[in-house]
């Protein structure tokens, strides 16, 4: 049984690891995307700057211009933290400081390869297979009650010699007899024991045993219920991570046109500032959910495979 526990705890940690590796990659991915936000309302400013400069724009928008640029680092800032405290989980996981960790995962940034998942078996899971080793156990030690209940059969047998020089007659025999064992003796028995006091306390014994049996192997059979829980969770949310990822690029299209639209607007006197700062939010978020959908699919198939107790597969696509 502790092998079995052995396994389950390094199938959780492995688990733990991907999961934290996966977060990383995506935290950096949303500091890419906020950096090329920030780029873009500094652009901004300093061509409102110029028109504010030449008098074709009054001064209100250069202060709108300068806050959407503050907010923009601020989003930047708070994409750095969620880096940060995402490579400190990470570093207990793989034994270094966090400053020395560094990812490379390109594969993880493109779209998998789409496959029908391999159908859920809850009893290779290694939560499954460590409680199953915890009833069998039980169930052994059931066995051994059982069985204590027998009458018990031993074998006895001693050996026995000794030196003497006496006659029968009473006369000696003299000289060095007697000192050595030369009259011999031997004994065999045979015992039976039956504990018949013991009865009650065997079957009481028993009783709790058998009940102990029951909770446990009910608790197999709620284990194997939640990991089916957890498997149509994570088939529900891959599936929809791909259709995320499907339309995100229409949003980034969409939301890059709107942005160039609403800057020529502006520029032509046409627009305002609000339409431009407004196409600008959009256009940093939608890269931000683009980024982000594809690692939602990676993470999707990282809860399949948990699910079905091996990641190995994950973690062999995932490394390509």
């Amino acid at each position: 049984m502790l092998f079995r526990s052995l396994q389950r705890t390094e199938f959780d940690v492995g688990v733990a690891t991907a999961d934290a590796f996966v977060t990383l990659v995506a935290a950096q991915q949303m500091v890419r995307a906020a950096q090329a936000g920030v780029d873009r309302t500094e652009v901004l400013l300093r061509t409102i700057g110029a028109l504010v400069k030449a008098e074709l724009r009054p001064g209100a928008d250069r202060s709108r211009a300068e806050a959407e640029v503050a907010a923009a680092r601020t989003q930047v800032i708070q994409a750095r933290q969620a880096v940060e405290i995402a490579r400190a989980n990470l570093s207990q996981f793989v034994g270094m400081e966090p400053a020395q960790i560094t990812v490379s995962a390109a594969r993880l940034l493109e779209l998998p390869v789409e496959h029908a998942s391999p159908a859920l078996n809850p009893a290779t899971n290694p939560a499954s297979v460590e409680q199953n080793a915890v009833v069998e156990q039980l169930r052994a030690q059931l066995r051994i009650l059982e069985r204590s209940y027998f009458p018990r059969f031993y074998l006895q047998g001693s050996a026995y010699a000794r030196g003497t020089g006496a006659e029968v007659n009473g006369t000696n025999l003299g000289g060095l007899n007697g000192l050595a064992p030369s009259t011999q003796d031997y004994a065999l028995g045979f015992t039976v024991t039956f504990p018949v006091a013991d009865r009650p306390a065997i079957r009481a014994r028993e009783a709790g045993q058998a009940a102990t049996i029951r909770a446990e192997e009910a608790r197999y059979l709620q284990i194997a219920t939640d990991l089916k829980a957890r498997w149509n969770v994570a088939v529900a949310t891959l599936g929809g991570a791909r259709n995320v990822a499907a339309n995100v690029p229409v949003q980034v299209g969409a939301a890059r046109a709107a942005t160039d639209q609403a800057t020529a607007r502006y520029q032509a006197g046409l627009g305002n500032i609000d339409e431009v700062a407004e196409a600008q939010r959009l256009l940093t978020q939608a890269e931000i959910d683009d980024a982000l959908a594809r690692l939602g699919i990676w993470r999707g198939l990282l809860g399949v495979a948990a699910a079905g107790g091996d990641i190995r597969p994950f973690v062999a696509e995932a490394s390509q």
